[in-house]
């Protein structure tokens, strides 16, 4: 199915302003959502910021990058990845704040997130007839796209934290099933032929909790079902693991999308 530009969009038409889908793509998602995870705990806990302060600099910090993300005209590796991190820490700020501040179950919480999730996806469908990340080139599609990946990250991390802390199914385990969880859909796309963009988004949603089981696994104490490398150390491996894959992407740009296609694929 063609996309169809609304009048209103077609003047601020730019050229894909996200990355092609290829393994890199995943592999520094999963590094981002890692570094939501224990960088927010750091800044936390670390640095005795608090929720307050912690949620304040990160927003304001986000909010910066994305004014650079929405000025630029063509997807930018170094800028759009420095979003997705930021993005990542917010969204686990929001549900920490409902959970731990203001005593929202993780149950309610998923709930709000999945709903506003939801809802967010069906505007943005009625707007453009499209969810296909190929297809962002109006200043309009960019802001869905943004605000979709806040809530994935927002409901992906109350769904990790049921599963290994109000579940007790631990860090690894919950990893280990979420894991699994992202294998099925793949095979479900590849094999069975299911929706690219709806297998795309669902995935989207079920590598946040992978990443952040994995952040906790390995930075809590062994007391707590981790392996005690501590927040410090665990960031800063994927940290600098994040910045040699977006400097290697940025000069071979192995994950620029071509042209655009206009078809509704993910």
């Amino acid at each position: 199915m063609k996309d169809k530009d609304p009048p209103q969009s077609r003047a601020r038409t730019m050229l894909n302003k996200v990355p092609e889908i290829t393994l890199f793509f995943w592999v520094i998602k999963i590094l981002c959502t890692t570094v939501g995870e224990t960088g927010a705990d750091f800044l936390d806990t670390n640095l005795n910021l608090g929720l307050d302060g912690v949620t304040l600099i990160m927003g304001v910090l986000l909010a910066a990058t994305l004014v650079f993300q929405f000025k630029s005209k063509k997807y930018v590796p170094g800028i759009y990845w420095l979003a997705v991190v930021l993005i990542s820490i917010v969204g686990t700020l929001i549900t920490d704040n409902l959970t731990d501040r203001f005593g929202v179950p993780l149950t309610i919480t998923i709930t709000i997130f999945a709903v506003t999730l939801s809802i967010v996806f069906a505007v943005w469908y009625k707007k453009e007839k499209t969810l296909s990340i190929h297809t962002i080139i109006t200043t309009r599609r960019e802001a869905f796209y943004w605000l979709a990946i806040l809530f994935t990250f927002a409901l992906g991390t109350a769904a990790g934290d049921l599963l290994a802390e109000t579940i007790n199914l631990g860090y690894l385990l919950s990893a280990i099933i979420f894991g699994v969880l992202i294998a099925s859909v793949a095979i479900s796309h590849f094999v069975f032929k299911v929706n690219a963009i709806l297998a795309f988004w669902i995935a989207y949603i079920l590598t946040r909790p992978l990443g952040a089981s994995i952040g906790d696994y390995l930075s809590q104490d062994l007391n707590n079902g981790g392996l005690g490398l501590g927040t410090v150390i665990t960031s800063t491996i994927f940290l600098v693991t994040i910045l040699a894959t977006v400097i290697y992407l940025t000069i071979t740009k192995k994950d620029v999308i071509k042209k655009n296609n206009f078809e509704d694929q993910a």
